[in-house]
């Protein structure tokens, strides 16, 4: 469970176990940069003297991980995704995401109608639910074989830990900023800040990926490169287009 703790910086490689030859390098000026950060005018080139990799920033659910909340659980309480919508409580989940409140009082107020709520039922029914997003843990996988430091940032409660007993995420990246611990929920400018902070780094050394394009554009907003993610494919592309190409070893990764 991470916890904020100060992480060292990964130096750019000499050379990658991959033979992919990268380097990261940011040619935007302060008062462009807000404006320049698409894969079609930020690159990376080689200087492997003097550069470093660029730092990957990933939300998790439905990017890298599917989230059950929209087939699985209305399904569980045997409604609609809109029923569940109606009835559950407006902001309970959120403060729940927020680390406000914790799972039994998730419990309490969870049907803004009072009626009882399974709770072990429903995260048995969230734990059956994850799994990767196709092609996601190939590319994770890649990516850290060529030594690039990488981060999840997600909005989600503490059972980000039932997808970490379930995936073991954490051999790819660290669970380095989590809602439930800092308190706070992209697209707020204040987590994106704290990120920044955290790690120490100009914030066109990031990355960040996402599946919500407001939280990219607030990214972009404090000049995170950011990415819309529609699936592991155009990730790669997008990050190709970015100087970073990579390849998939799924040999490799199936003997793991």
């Amino acid at each position: 469970m991470a916890l904020f703790l100060k992480l060292p910086a990964i130096p750019f490689p000499v050379s990658l176990r991959h033979g992919c030859s990268l380097q990261f390098r940011s040619t935007a000026t302060p008062t462009t940069t807000r404006t320049a950060l698409s894969p079609h005018n930020v690159s990376f080139h080689t200087n492997m003297t003097t550069q470093k990799l660029p730092i990957l920033l990933f939300d998790i659910m439905d990017t890298v991980v599917r989230d059950p909340f929209y087939h699985d659980v209305p399904a569980f309480f045997r409604m609609s995704f809109e029923e569940l919508i109606e009835c559950k409580h407006p902001t309970a989940w959120i403060e729940f995401e927020k680390g406000i409140i914790d799972e039994m009082e998730l419990a309490r107020k969870f049907f803004t109608d009072g009626r009882p709520l399974d709770l072990e039922g429903l995260k048995d029914c969230m734990r059956k639910g994850y799994s990767y997003v196709e092609g996601m843990e190939e590319l994770l996988h890649s990516l850290k074989d060529n030594n690039f430091e990488m981060h999840a940032f997600t909005n989600y409660p503490i059972w980000y830990e039932m997808i970490e007993d379930k995936l073991n995420i954490s051999k790819y990246l660290s669970w380095t900023f989590c809602s439930c611990i800092s308190g706070k929920r992209k697209p707020d400018p204040e987590f994106f800040v704290e990120v920044e902070r955290h790690l120490n780094v100009d914030p066109a050394s990031c990355i960040f990926i996402d599946d919500r394009m407001r939280n990219v554009e607030a990214a972009k907003e404090i000049g995170i490169i950011g990415l819309h993610f529609k699936n592991a494919d155009l990730l790669r592309q997008d990050l190709s287009l970015l100087g970073i190409g990579i390849s998939t070893n799924q040999t490799k990764l199936a003997q793991e």
